[in-house]
């Protein structure tokens, strides 16, 4: 049904400072459509999309992938997640000006895709690269009172490799000032020594509005208790209106992904004493440094990177950008010994990183998946050679006083690395550019076509000389390399399902499954069910597994780090499965698509989280009547040197680490156990040969209960009441000891009634094509996560959850206020 515009006084603004500023995000009462015929009430951030129904006719592509070898086109179904994210969307709503305030910007996170923004029937602005932050100033096309903002987008067919999201998918943010304001953009806060006693800083603030007599800017910086520390003035603001400044702090607290201590910069701009503006900047004390002798360093501590790749897309909820969600997944990866995020392949979201600066989570901050070259028919090339240089300028702009980011990233296995004239050029263009905003970080890309980039001058040009996978070119091209050292950009791509256990256990690249390979089967993909195993022995034809990273990693001090390929499964790119319906979505994360963190999750932290040990068991042992007498491998994820295995009490033998085969330098492993029901325990031994530890894992028995897990960003079951607040509920069935049962799919029910409402289901299942928004779904291996939205008033968010095929429910309280 067709809805007026909703009429409203804007909401309590961000931040108000003597009523010179207001900033007002703009999230309720909008209008959607895509036909502006028949509008509906939603809420920004907003992703048309995700509700589905997953279809393989949205966006369906015959094509050859060429950054996976592939010469021949193939029918790709699932490849940008087989949503309806194709075609038009329009927004609209009123913002109401009040009297008295003389300029008005709207800042737009992201919108997906190429927005254009009109105001009261006006064109205003447009941006065409949707991953982008973009301002618009509307001052010339409003009045005081009322004013109609439209935004109408448009997303074309094979214009993303992944699901791209659809809508106004990131906040937008109205900004109200008077004659003189500040132009946030301009200041820029940046450590130019650092010592154990004291921190100088260059402190560059500027404005927005015209130059003028009188102006002086005052910035006072305030530590994380809000006490001044230290403060510096300017009334010499050059022709561009920004002032410099150097303010040194004693005894500073430093940033880093152990202590995310940050600072506040408190900044006034006034004409002849009268307060004009004033705004508030975090930021973070700390400096980075790369080079042949050191490696990465941060605060002048050489470490190894130990990061993940995310996509943007946040599962159930899609392109949706929501803090709490966002918070789950950095606490996930920080809780597993990750210290670094790699935004792949597109840049970030204010809150994203807004989240990483306070949880510790470095980042590096990327930009394009293509340059020129089209790596899909109607990708970001269409706009390269006319948007490069607007993009790479508002992402720095936008994002340079986050100490979360070490370094920016220019592409992602860009074509013209083979492009022997133009590519070296390119690449130090857009370099140069982020130098020129950024002095302090360095810039890196992800190269896939090494013995090109490395031959041509390609990789030469870099900051960081990033590798995506090729493992075998490291040591081949090292010397050849000037900078002295390398990154692992992207690695690993190993694929699993979670509590997916197929046998035998071996070693598999999935070359059948690619067209393009020696190794292709034609029709293997149709024989098989969707799923990998979480033995995590799969990997692409053209990746590893994580051990084989390790190698290079621990053995060779020039690689500097690394960034698995991925954190979560993401919607798109089902890889090995490409050409298999129904699968819509990856296999490559540590965690599913619900967040549910695999066997491989566990592999990762023994690795990695060096604070807290790890010993965890894997396959389940409740399998059915026809695994009875066969082998059935066991493996240990521990950071411990070696163990012994028992089945129902009987030795299987004390194993150790041994570097030299290829899974056993990290994983502790059975090979040769036989499944009987009952009990297997692992007892892990130290260096010394001490017991350190043990895990057992039972047979379930029969299902009798549903179990609720509550995670929410408070670690208690209570949320905000402000509407955007969300509780993750893992649900499992039990048996009546609380055993999951790991090969249950049942029908699960949800209701949400009080202060909540029901906002996503999720399985983790790559070849489910049940909705997210609907409050039903079955189980896979077991378990699957309810997402409730806490409501805007205070109460109590009550969550049903219904089997219905075995007469079993379960009642849980959040708590909203």
């Amino acid at each position: 049904m067709k809805k007026g515009l909703i009429t409203m006084l804007l909401a309590a603004p961000l931040s108000v400072f003597a009523q010179q500023r207001q900033e007002i995000t703009l999230s309720d009462n909008w209008l959607f459509s895509q036909n502006k015929s028949d509008w509906q009430t939603v809420c920004v951030p907003h992703d048309w999309a995700i509700a589905g129904p997953f279809d393989k006719k949205w966006d369906l592509q015959k094509v050859a992938i060429e950054q996976n070898g592939e010469t021949e086109a193939t029918e790709k179904s699932g490849r940008s997640g087989a949503l309806p994210w194709i075609g038009e969307g329009h927004y609209k709503r009123t913002i109401t000006i009040p009297e008295g305030y003389k300029h008005a910007m709207l800042v737009f996170d992201g919108a997906m895709s190429e927005p254009t923004v009109s105001i009261n029937g006006m064109q205003a602005g447009y941006w065409a690269y949707g991953y982008n932050t973009f301002r618009v100033n509307i001052t010339p096309f409003i009045q005081t009172g009322d004013n109609l903002l439209e935004v109408d987008l448009q997303n074309v067919e094979e214009s993303s490799r992944w699901y791209p999201g659809a809508g106004i998918y990131r906040p937008v943010k109205l900004v109200l000032t008077k004659y003189g304001w500040i132009d946030p953009w301009k200041t820029y806060i940046r450590t130019r020594e650092l010592s154990a006693n004291l921190a100088v800083l260059d402190v560059n603030v500027g404005i927005g509005s015209a130059l003028d007599g009188g102006l002086k800017f005052d910035v006072e910086i305030c530590d994380a208790t809000g006490k001044v520390v230290a403060s510096g003035s300017s009334d010499d603001l050059n022709n561009e209106g920004i002032a410099q400044m150097a303010i040194t702090v004693n005894q500073p607290q430093l940033w880093s992904p152990e202590s995310p201590y940050l600072y506040t910069a408190r900044i006034k701009y006034s004409q002849s004493g009268e307060l004009l503006d004033e705004v508030t900047q975090k930021f973070g004390i700390r400096t980075i440094k790369c080079s042949k002798d050191g490696g990465f360093q941060l605060n002048g501590v050489s470490r190894k990177i130990k990061g993940v790749c995310l996509h943007h897309d946040l599962g159930p909820l899609g392109a949706a950008i929501n803090k709490s969600a966002l918070i789950r997944q950095i606490k996930m990866m920080k809780a597993m010994g990750c210290d670094a995020i790699r935004t792949s392949h597109n840049m970030p979201s204010q809150m994203q990183m807004d989240v990483c600066d306070s949880l510790g989570m470095m980042v590096m901050a990327e930009s394009f998946d293509m340059w020129k070259y089209p790596k899909c028919k109607n990708g970001y090339a269409r706009f390269f050679d006319e948007w490069w240089a607007k993009d790479i300028t508002n992402l720095v702009l936008a994002n340079r006083n986050h100490p979360s980011i070490i370094m920016w990233s220019i592409g992602n296995e860009i074509p013209e690395q083979g492009n022997k004239v133009e590519g070296p050029k390119m690449a130090k263009a857009l370099q140069d550019l982020c130098h020129q905003l950024d002095p302090s970080r360095p810039v890196t890309q992800g190269m896939d076509r090494v013995d090109e980039a490395v031959n041509y001058g390609f990789a030469a040009v870099m900051d960081v000389p990033g590798y995506n996978y090729r493992l075998p070119k490291y040591k081949l091209y090292y010397e050849k390399l000037p900078q002295g050292f390398l990154l692992g950009s992207e690695t690993a791509s190993t694929v699993s399902s979670r509590g997916v256990y197929k046998f035998p256990v071996e070693i598999k690249d999935n070359s059948q499954y690619a067209s393009w390979s020696p190794g292709y089967i034609p029709g293997a993909v149709l024989k098989e069910d969707g799923q990998c195993s979480a033995y995590d022995v799969e990997h692409c034809s053209w990746s590893n597994l994580p051990d084989d990273d390790w190698v290079m990693q621990d053995d060779l001090p020039w690689v500097i780090g690394e960034f698995v390929w991925t954190g979560y499964d993401y919607l798109g790119e089902p890889t090995p499965y490409d050409e298999y319906w129904p699968s819509r979505s990856s296999y490559f994360g540590i965690c599913d698509l619900a967040g549910l963190p695999k066997d491989r999750y566990f592999l990762y932290r023994s690795k990695w989280n060096k604070d807290q040990h790890t010993i965890h068991l894997l396959p389940h042992w409740s399998f059915g009547k026809e695994r009875v007498g066969k082998v059935t491998p066991v493996y240990c994820y521990t950071d411990y040197p070696a163990g012994e295995l028992f089945v129902n009490g009987k030795s299987q033998g004390k194993v150790t680490k041994n570097p030299a085969e290829r899974l056993d330098r990290y994983r502790l492993r059975w090979n040769n156990v036989v499944y009987k029901p009952g009990e297997v325990k692992v007892v892990v031994y130290d260096t010394q040969g001490n017991k350190a530890g043990e895990q057992t894992i039972r047979t379930a028995g029969k299902p009798s209960a549903i179990a609720c897990d509550v995670w929410t960003q408070h670690d208690a079951p209570c949320l905000k009441a402000d509407g955007d607040d969300l509780a993750f509920v893992t649900v499992s069935l039990t048996d009546k000891n609380g055993i999951m049962i790991p090969e249950a799919d049942d029908q699960l029910t949800f209701e949400v009634t009080g202060a909540g409402t029901f906002e996503a289901v999720c399985n983790g299942d790559a070849t489910s094509l049940e909705p997210f928004k609907e409050p039903t779904m079955k189980l896979f291996k077991g378990q699957l996560v309810v997402i409730v939205r806490g409501a805007k008033q205070p109460g109590t968010a009550i969550l049903k959850v219904t089997d219905k095929s075995r007469k079993l429910s379960k009642t849980i309280e959040i708590k909203v206020g």
